[in-house]
């Protein structure tokens, strides 16, 4: 019999979820809405559904057996599998005691952890991370979150909250931060912040798809390659901070801008170069590498919470 979990990506517009077996395998996924604007009960009862409707598929395998639900989100989680903070578009979600209201409704075990430490564990299942045990994720989106791998495992501190890496601050009085203070690095080095500096430049077809900026870049767009380079050496500022802090065997990005591979992440590391102190990123240079499992990160890594 082998063994398979559910892992659950929670989103504030989306929930993915899928049936991933023990080496890896996804045999089944889907995607509902979360429905939060219907309020808490209405967001319990779609996770709740996601979550059988893979444990229903499973029946299909002689084979398989669920062992437990995995979980992902966004937000502090405590370490007792409660919601600590959440985003805006899950309203009401704060203090949620998740993984024991899911354990109650599915009578299986579950986990539940934030959602860059589940990007970092599906990259190291399967993804980026492979033959890694040490290293950092960051993730760069509407914020930007970060993950520490330590032996293997995910490092939670007092708190569970370890790797708020966002919230480090890299200009004194600087942009004011949905946190309440001012000058953080998601500020800076989140898509929102580059979409932000688009519009800035005059460029509002960059903003709306960052997307467009890489291609313009590319053709030789001056605009487009100076925003490019003052973006990269942002990301530059707090990944060296990190990395004079955690002096990290290797630094994994994630995020959708994270595609951009080379485009993107060449332009940091000649910055990160200027920027560290010798021995902490050269000989040999420090391997920044972007995430590849996608949108398949989040279902791989919640459910590699319960296949340990």
């Amino acid at each position: 019999m082998l063994q398979a979990a559910v892992g659950l990506d929670i989103g504030g517009t989306n929930i993915k979820a899928g049936l991933v077996r023990e080496d890896g395998v996804i045999l089944y996924d889907m995607m509902a809405p979360t429905n939060a604007e219907k309020g808490k009960d209405q967001l319990l009862d779609s996770i709740a559904e996601a979550a059988a409707s893979c444990m229903e598929q499973a029946r299909n395998y002689t084979n398989i057996e669920v062992t437990g639900i995995g979980m992902g989100t966004a937000g502090f989680i405590t370490l007792e599998g409660a919601i600590g903070s959440a985003t805006a578009n899950l309203p009401d979600w704060k203090g949620t005691p998740l993984r024991a209201e899911m354990e109650r409704r599915l009578h299986l075990p579950a986990q539940l952890e934030n959602d860059v430490n589940v990007l970092a564990i599906g990259e190291m299942w399967q993804g980026a991370g492979r033959g890694l045990t040490d290293f950092l994720c960051v993730s760069l989106g509407t914020g930007v979150g970060g993950s520490i791998i330590t032996n293997g495992l995910t490092y939670r501190g007092r708190s569970g909250y370890a790797g708020a890496f966002g919230h480090q601050i890299i200009q004194m009085g600087g942009n004011p931060c949905t946190c309440g203070s001012k000058g953080c690095w998601e500020q800076y080095a989140s898509v929102t912040a580059l979409k932000r500096q688009a519009l800035a430049a005059g460029q509002p077809a960059w903003a709306d798809d960052p997307r467009q900026l890489f291609i313009q870049a590319e053709v030789g767009n001056e605009t487009a390659k100076i925003l490019i380079h003052d973006y990269a050496e942002f990301i530059a500022i707090g990944l060296t901070n990190l990395i004079h802090l955690y002096n990290p065997p290797a630094i994994i990005i994630g995020g959708a801008i994270s595609e951009q591979g080379d485009a993107l992440l060449r332009p940091v590391r000649e910055q990160i170069e200027r920027y560290t102190m010798d021995g902490f990123a050269d000989h040999p240079p420090l391997p920044i590498l972007p995430a590849i499992l996608g949108n398949r990160a989040g279902i791989i890594g919640a459910a590699k919470l319960i296949l340990t």
